[in-house]
């Protein structure tokens, strides 16, 4: 008999489904059988109302666990409706399962009629008229009685601001900077907590702490722009508790609150958190304290139609990092390393005298012994705490976030115990590589920490300096590692539901989402213009979650705005069929480019935008194809099928050559097929190989290029120039940086010279992940596991050896369940063992061995070593 045990099931991509926003929350699951080969031929979903019957869908014969739809005999959960949801399902043979362990789903308030709080905003006199005076964070209160225990309690919650909650002198929930950043003009985030333990029968407060966060602090580079989205922070709190008598009691935000300035003197994202412990009100959040003093509260508009629940977890402390080294500048500073350039912030217990200050600066990395701080531009990246002097006392910041590995103390007492907070989206983590030489693991350990550090609410191209934006380009070439490393599929969601608010009305896709074009801040790159690489993310991102999540949605809701997009470019293109006209950032950051002008790249701008608009017209048909939009299939076909010919009438040379004869140029002609015939594609990758091979196998690749130069040597026959380009350790490199002790991926090749001085160009990042997009090319192309269908419902297991590698593995937790290639070489066989979850099949393709097809178990199989891969 089959031991067949059905996982915990997921709704949507939610792994805490507590408020959600969807109505009818599709449903997934994993299964394990002990029999290889086994799989799912129907399936049963049992859904129990809280309070209710339970309701059964009946046997459905198919073979999907992956976003199946909410059963049709359910209704679908009304607001704030809690229902267990349960599955079992049969095999081919044999009696069905036993249930799966019971999920509780709750729902949020999915109608703008429920919010029945009215939004506060601090009126606090002004002693003075200045703005360190009005920007100073607050705090809030309100009281209320519960005439029995409580039974169950929600809190719902929102701010313009950032915000922090506390309940009786406790806080409410984990989340930090929340309600975190989207485009607040259309989408603002509200939360759903679960506050039942910390109410009791009688009087209860409800406190918040509120600072400017993203909504009123200053963000954007060359200066940047305050208050971009509004003047005042304001809270946004409904408060709905069952008591144990059966009575229910709303207390929401309104009139009869509260305020008074906090302890915290100013809150800024970029240049720090300044805290006066002196200025701490004890027992502010609780029943008993004397507000007398405190000022009223005034409402203020907000359309409730625009809050919705987060398709994503939310920003969190995820791990504690202690420093592994006190250092002493040759100025007499005291340093603290970390170790690891991470994102989060100091967490410091300290003592002395009432009034003392420690002040903390923050950089990523020491020049000259000192703490390097040129790289942060105009974001001073500095706290400060003033004691209370009454003993020990404990500080982190609430509401600023710093990159860095280097903390700078000074002050009259230097903390006893200072450790760094480390803080991004609370993603699960999904994807692990490793193989024999460790300085790629490095490598890929180092494109983790840097898209932790960059996953803070948004995808954010660096989170140190004056900018923390999120760049389309850059979340566009790393999407698919990303989406092997994280389960980032509800994050990038929203983020695409940001983009497609803020798309212009012509299509034209904002640089970064979210957008700042404000009147009074016009930086070089606003407003935002139609650019190839960016622009493409509307298309090719939504894509790629659908490859990696298996979500169709995601491409149905994102559909309108990667057509207009698509439709956007085509009205620019020539009669031709090329994009030759406007401003194109090209292939950013090639090395060659002068520090002061990252754009001068040596491939030729509107070669890259034609590339990139057949790539992206191909994958619109594809899309559409999905979708079941027939005649937009034919006419995104069409459209890629016209530029792919105009480009190899353009760009290709009688002797077959690009006219752009750059490893970019090649790089995107191979691996966007648009080239004519195979003697043309093979003639183009032994010039990519030449040209790599001349360049003594160093990067000349910018943010065009560097995704795709590995594939595309790969995909010609030329796998060992792709390895000797990766194992290259001379700058500019991959491993460079690595030799010189990144631990996260830089910005430039060279942010950080041989001689150890920093790059002297304005824009010089230690934390950027966008030129670790190769880490897809370590899971797919050396480990060898890759998706051959959405989802990773059929695997692809091709492992190339190649660069000296000895062994290589790689493991994901598909949808499915955990999939893993690993190989080993001993005795010039390579030996490669491979498992496949349940619901899933692979296929095998080995060096040397005809394809095959397995099904889901462990698998061992051998294949002959071809001579040039261990050597």
């Amino acid at each position: 008999m089959v031991l067949v045990t059905v996982g915990t099931p997921v709704a949507e991509h939610h792994r805490e489904p507590l408020g959600i926003g969807e109505t009818r929350p599709r449903l997934s699951w994993t299964v394990e059988a002990d029999r290889p080969g086994w799989v799912q031929s129907a399936y049963e979903i049992e859904i129990r109302p809280d309070g209710g019957p339970a309701r059964r869908s009946g046997r459905i014969e198919s073979p999907d666990s992956v976003l199946v739809p909410w059963p049709a005999a359910a209704p679908e959960p009304a607001s704030r409706e809690r229902c267990g949801v349960r599955v079992r399902v049969w095999g081919d043979k044999g009696p069905a399962s036993g249930w799966s362990p019971e999920l509780v789903v709750e729902a949020g308030l999915l109608h703008a009629a429920e919010w029945t709080a009215a939004m506060v905003a601090p009126a606090i006199p002004r002693e003075h008229e200045n703005r360190s005076e009005s920007e100073r964070p607050v705090l809030l209160r309100g009281e209320f009685r519960l005439p029995a225990a409580p039974r169950s309690a929600r809190l719902y919650a929102t701010a313009h601001g950032a915000y922090e909650l506390e309940i009786n002198g406790v806080r409410a929930g984990d989340e930090v900077l929340a309600p975190g950043w989207t485009s607040y003009h259309h989408r603002l985030h509200y939360r759903t907590l679960d506050v039942t333990g910390l109410l009791h029968a009688g009087d209860n407060v409800l406190g918040a702490w509120l600072a400017d966060g993203w909504y009123r602090g200053r963000i954007g580079f060359q200066g940047g722009v305050r208050a971009y989205y509004g003047e005042e922070t304001a809270l946004l709190a409904q408060l709905e508790v069952a008591c144990a008598d059966g009575s229910f009691v709303r207390f929401a935000t309104g009139e009869g609150w509260r305020c008074s300035y906090a302890p915290v003197l100013s809150a800024s994202l970029y240049d720090g958190e300044r805290h006066d412990a002196r200025l701490e009100q004890p027992g502010w959040s609780g029943p008993g304290f004397d507000d007398a003093a405190w000022h009223p509260v005034r409402t203020v508009d907000r359309d409730p139609a625009a809050l919705v629940a987060p398709t994503g977890p939310p920003v969190r402390r995820t791990e504690e990092v202690a420093p592994v080294e006190v250092l002493t500048s040759p100025s007499g500073r005291t340093v603290l390393d970390f170790g690891q350039n991470l994102v989060g912030r100091l967490r410091m217990r300290v003592q002395g005298p009432s009034g003392t200050t420690v002040t903390v600066r923050h950089a990523e990395v020491l020049e000259n012994g000192e703490l390097c701080t040129r790289p942060l531009r105009e974001a001073e990246a500095t706290d400060s705490y003033t004691k209370r002097g009454d003993g020990p006392e404990v500080w982190e910041p609430r509401f600023t976030f710093h990159g860095f590995r280097y903390a700078e103390l000074t002050g009259e007492a230097t903390p006893d115990v200072a450790t760094a907070q480390v803080l991004h989206t609370d993603m699960r983590r999904t994807g692990w590589f490793s193989c024999s030489d460790p300085l790629l693991n490095r490598l890929h350990e180092n494109v983790v920490w840097s898209m932790r550090g960059n996953f803070l609410s948004v995808p954010t191209d660096c989170p140190q300096r004056d900018e923390r934006l999120g760049w389309t380009g850059d979340l566009q070439v790393f999407a698919p590692s990303a989406s092997f490393l994280f389960d980032c599929s509800g994050m990038l969601r929203s983020w695409l539901a940001d983009l497609a608010a803020e798309q212009y009305e012509d299509g034209t896709v904002p640089f970064f989402v979210p957008t700042l074009e404000a009147d009074a801040w016009k930086p070089d790159w606003a407003p935002s213009w139609p650019a190839a690489v960016w622009g493409d993310v509307a298309v090719l991102t939504p894509w790629t979650l659908y490859e990696r999540f298996g979500d169709r949605g995601v491409l149905r809701d994102q559909y309108p705005s990667a057509r207009s997009w698509v439709e956007l470019v085509h009205s620019l293109l020539d009669d031709g069929g090329l994009w030759r006209q406007g401003r194109q950032l090209g292939d950013w950051l090639d090395p060659a480019a002068p520090p002061e002008d990252p754009g001068r790249a040596r491939t030729d701008p509107h070669l890259v935008a034609s590339a990139y608009f057949a790539a992206s017209a191909g994958t619109l048909a594809d899309t559409a194809d999905v979708l079941g939009e027939a005649e937009d299939r034919e006419r995104y076909a069409a459209m890629a099928a016209r530029t792919r010919k105009a480009f190899a009438t353009e760009y290709v040379t009688a002797d077959g050559r690009l006219t752009s004869d750059t490893q970019t140029a090649y790089a995107l002609a191979l691996r966007f097929g648009l080239l004519p015939d195979e003697r043309t594609r093979r003639a183009a990758a032994r010039r990519l190989a030449r040209l790599t091979a001349d360049a003594d196998h160093r990067i000349a690749t910018g943010f065009a290029g560097t995704p795709l130069i590995c594939d595309a040597l790969t995909e010609g026959g030329e796998v060992e120039t792709a390895y000797r380009l990766l194992m290259q350790r001379e700058c500019p490199s991959w491993l460079y940086p690595v030799v010189q002790g990144a631990t996260t991926v830089w910005e430039r090749w060279d942010s950080l010279l041989p001689d150890g001085t920093v790059n002297p160009g304005e824009m010089t990042s230690f934390n950027h992940y966008a030129l670790g997009a190769v880490a897809d090319w370590l899971h797919r192309t050396v480990a060898g596991l890759a998706p051959a269908a959405p989802g990773y419902r059929r695997i692809r297991v091709a492992p190339r050896p190649g660069g000296g590698l000895t062994h290589a593995q790689a493991r994901h937790l598909t949808p499915y369940g955990p999939a893993e290639v690993g190989w080993r070489i001993a005795e010039r066989l390579l030996h490669v063992d491979v498992v496949v979850p349940a619901g899933a099949t692979a296929l095998i393709d080995l060096p040397g061995r005809d394809r095959r097809e397995v099904g889901s178990g462990a698998h061992h199989f051998t294949a002959a070593l071809p001579a040039a891969a261990g050597s």
